[in-house]
């Protein structure tokens, strides 16, 4: 339909030492990589004030903190599956669980709060991703094994202040990384076992509407994971299985492939450096932090690669 978008090669940001490579059994490995013994998984990458990136690794329950330097320091070690992680900004950390639903995380202390763990009496499949609308809205997916198969995945929103957790959507076949547009009016879904993204508008009531298929993707071993929105409201979209994030513009047309150096599950992507221009992917089949420099908003590139 369109033609292949200019090409931006990556490099590698920081690698996770040996000592923190220890493939062992594990249910999630068992679940999830046909049990395979796995050094680690790396998601969630999330920057805080002081610009450290967070990321997850799921089946050893850990957190790490990487310094912009791309030195790893273990923050805590927990018995769970640390699928998501999200900074507000007033500088918390939030992190969505497979097995424990939502928890805060202290990173001087490691000690971990749950926030919520069931939607009345009814426990979550398993949480995946979250995000922070501009009025502290907390939104989150509940990916659990849903998929073709089981399009029962859920899309929620908590209010933080008000304690009070609402069901926007249940019918997601497996939903994975979120995020908001720029007027916070649409909220963006990745299908992952649909290998496609949803535009989900936004009511004034704060229901969602008219959901729609915004992206369809194809290939790949896996398929649409976290997403990003830069500061000229292009959606990046880590495709994982096929060692690709697409960036796309608010039309949905293709205007950048940022192209993994090491192996094909990009899975998640964060923005960081001057002006947000650097992208930072977890690339989960290494256990690296891959980065590249995106062009400046509005300009056109006309070669292949950078």
């Amino acid at each position: 339909m369109y033609a292949p978008p200019p090409i931006i090669m990556t490099e590698i940001f920081a690698e996770l030492p040996v000592e923190f490579r220890k493939p062992r059994p594990n249910a999630w490995s068992e679940a999830n990589r046909a049990g395979s013994l796995l050094h680690s998984f790396l998601e969630g990458p999330s920057f805080d004030r002081d610009g450290n990136l967070y990321v997850v690794d799921i089946p050893y329950g850990r957190v790490f903190r990487v310094s912009p330097e791309g030195k790893f320091t273990l923050v805590v070690e927990y018995d769970g599956e640390p699928n998501g992680l999200k900074i507000h900004k007033d500088g918390r950390i939030f992190i969505a669980d497979y097995d424990n639903g939502i928890l805060l995380l202290d990173p001087k202390s490691g000690k971990l709060t749950p926030i919520i763990s069931r939607r009345w009496s009814e426990r979550f499949k398993g949480p995946n991703d979250l995000f922070f609308a501009a009025n502290d809205d907390m939104y989150f997916t509940d990916q659990g094994q849903t998929g073709l198969q089981d399009p029962t995945g859920r899309l929620y929103r908590y209010n933080l202040s008000a304690d009070k957790l609402d069901l926007l959507l249940g019918t997601i076949p497996s939903p994975n990384g979120l995020v908001m547009n720029i007027e916070e009016n649409t909220i963006f879904v990745a299908v992952t076992r649909g290998n496609s993204i949803w535009r989900m508008p936004i009511l004034a009531d704060g229901s969602v509407t008219k959901v729609g298929l915004f992206v369809q993707l194809s290939g790949g071993l896996g398929g649409p994971d976290g997403l990003a929105m830069d500061e000229a409201g292009n959606l990046a979209v880590a495709h994982a299985g096929l060692g690709s994030v697409w960036v796309f513009d608010r039309l949905g047309q293709p205007i950048h492939r940022v192209q993994s150096c090491l192996g094909v599950l990009t899975t998640n992507i964060a923005y960081g450096g001057v002006d947000r221009r650097t992208m930072y992917i977890t690339e989960s089949e290494s256990g690296a932090i891959l980065r590249a420099t995106m062009p400046v908003a509005g300009k056109t590139m006309h070669s292949h690669q950078t």
